[in-house]
């Protein structure tokens, strides 16, 4: 199971991570950030994130980090 957080001082706005996420967890939102542009949010109610890093690596600006957590029995 994945999460991410996204910086919206950094985010540019520009779709990167919604284009790269494979569940389409990733949306613009209404809100403006202090540079003028309107930033990504993550938004996933039923907990179909990975984790996959696939926005993060795909991030020009590295406004976003991923977490992900252990499931119960699993060995790293």
């Amino acid at each position: 199971m994945g999460k991410i957080t996204i910086n919206e001082n950094l985010c540019k706005g520009c779709m990167f991570c919604i284009n790269s996420c494979p569940f389409h967890l990733i949306r613009i939102t209404q809100r403006i950030n202090p540079s003028g542009y309107y930033t990504a949010d993550f938004i996933d109610p039923e907990e179909k994130c990975t984790g996959c890093t696939l926005c993060a690596i795909m991030c020009p600006e590295v406004a976003i980090e991923v977490y992900r957590k252990e499931k119960l029995g699993e060995k790293k």
